[in-house]
């Protein structure tokens, strides 16, 4: 029996529909794949690392840096069932992004100040590694939305330099107890000192494990100010895109 034009059609829109939906699942696969293994992109919610994140930056997360967790892939899937493979460690002064210890589900961006075995303290506002007190330098003082701010440069013991913004030298986690980093766990601050929900509060934060690394913060690839989404194409940062983060 010899097949009608419209059946021949029907067979040839199949084909098509079949081609089509089998190069667009190998596109996701890629796509996905890609962003598990290589780079992720990232955005910062909060004000916690200013003022080397702002409130507006988007930023990709190298995930080669530190190898790979479970935390590396998407819903933390047991690819990886126990521990890291391909592990590098992060040095101090990197800037990485961690599923945070008390929820696994929550992304978090600090600045790696503790190393594991480190004695870590705060002391009238001043960072204290292994009861040395590390150098800050006094750069200007900012007013930010009618709030005083001084801005840092603080010199961590490795030689890395960044930037720090204090309100005062006495905030809530400026005098804290000693803080002994554990075999395999790391130490995070935010910049912004007086702001940020870091690892001075054990309960929430607390020393972060190797395995709860997502990857190291790469660079900026988009910023933009907060605005109503008809100023959006004013506010647009472009001075930071493509900015590295230090170190």
């Amino acid at each position: 029996m010899k097949k009608t034009k419209e059946t021949k059609e029907k067979t040839t829109f199949t084909r098509w529909l079949i081609d089509n939906a089998r190069a667009l699942l190998w596109a996701l696969l890629i796509a996905l794949t890609f962003r598990s293994c290589a780079l992720e992109p990232f955005n910062i919610p909060s004000g916690s690392m200013i003022p080397s994140l702002l409130i507006g930056d988007y930023l990709f997360v190298n995930k080669v840096s530190y190898g790979y967790s479970r935390h590396s892939f998407p819903f933390s899937l047991p690819i990886v069932p126990k521990g890291r493979i391909f592990y590098s460690e992060p040095q101090r002064g990197d800037v990485v992004v961690f599923r945070l210890p008390s929820n696994t589900s929550i992304d978090y961006i600090k600045r790696v100040v503790g190393m594991p075995g480190d004695r870590i303290q705060m002391i009238d506002g001043i960072l204290h590694i292994n009861d040395v007190p590390v150098k800050r330098t006094l750069v200007e003082t900012i007013n930010e939305n009618d709030v005083l701010y001084t801005h840092y440069h603080e010199e961590l013991p490795n030689g890395v330099i960044h930037s720090i913004w204090e309100r005062t030298d006495h905030e809530m986690k400026d005098n804290t107890p000693v803080y002994i980093v554990p075999e395999d766990h790391f130490f995070m601050m935010g910049d912004n000192r007086d702001n940020s929900q870091d690892s001075r509060w054990l309960e929430i934060v607390g020393y972060v494990p190797k395995e709860n690394l997502v990857g190291k913060a790469w660079f900026l690839f988009y910023s933009h100010e907060q605005s109503l989404l008809s100023d959006f194409g004013k506010n647009i940062r472009w001075n930071r895109f493509f900015n590295k983060i230090s170190p």
